[in-house]
């Protein structure tokens, strides 16, 4: 692990182990929604890191999950008898079809939001780590699950590690850049205030 994901990681597992974090506390009305941005390049070392710091947290008693939204696409196409027919039959059906299948199929207000709540569930979960937007492209933008998010589905803090660029405005609004050079529209939700955990103080 490099010098910038080794502190990334120490400073990560002293905000999720600390009580106040967990208990939601400083967030009044807004949703407990944390955007962690990392350059793009280190998806793979990232993703290992977050399964060696899952691992430090429940050692140390925190209960939490780790959510891969690429994972939840491939269940929801199982659970619909779609996955095996689209991978047969990619050639006949064509490029097109291929991707409105898949973005039929990740739509995150019918689809992918459920499977999601479902992962996260309700059984006394404190953490729910979030992996995978970056391999999603271009089918489904991260931007459009923040969106379909509301207040009362999320009970806990739920960090998504985003490889690319999170820029909050006061005027401008929210943006999420993938790679570093693909924004997203303004993210129009009123309820959506997610935090950006570079910026975020104990």
């Amino acid at each position: 692990m490099n010098s910038k994901l080794t502190a990334m990681s120490e400073r990560l597992f002293r905000v999720f182990s600390s009580p106040s974090f967990l208990a939601m506390k400083g967030q009044a009305n807004e949703m407990p929604i944390f955007i962690q941005a990392y350059e793009p390049y280190l998806d793979g070392a990232v993703r290992q890191m977050i399964g060696s710091l899952a691992g430090r947290l429940r050692n140390t008693g925190v209960v939490l999950k780790t959510v891969d939204l690429f994972d939840l696409v491939l269940e929801e196409l199982e659970a619909h008898r779609v996955l095996d027919p689209l991978l047969s039959g990619e050639a006949k059906f064509g490029k097109v079809a291929v991707l409105e299948t898949l973005q039929n199929y990740s739509d995150p207000k019918t689809h992918l939001i459920p499977r999601l709540m479902e992962a996260i569930g309700d059984d006394g979960t404190q953490l729910t780590l979030i992996t995978g937007p970056g391999r999603l492209f271009p089918f489904l933008r991260t931007h459009t699950i923040l969106e379909a998010l509301q207040p009362a589905m999320v009970r806990h803090p739920v960090v998504i590690f985003f490889p690319g660029e999170y820029d909050q405005d006061s005027t401008a609004g929210s943006h999420l850049r993938l790679f570093g050079s693909m924004p997203s529209p303004k993210i129009n939700n009123p309820y959506y205030r997610a935090t950006n955990l570079d910026s975020y103080r104990l």
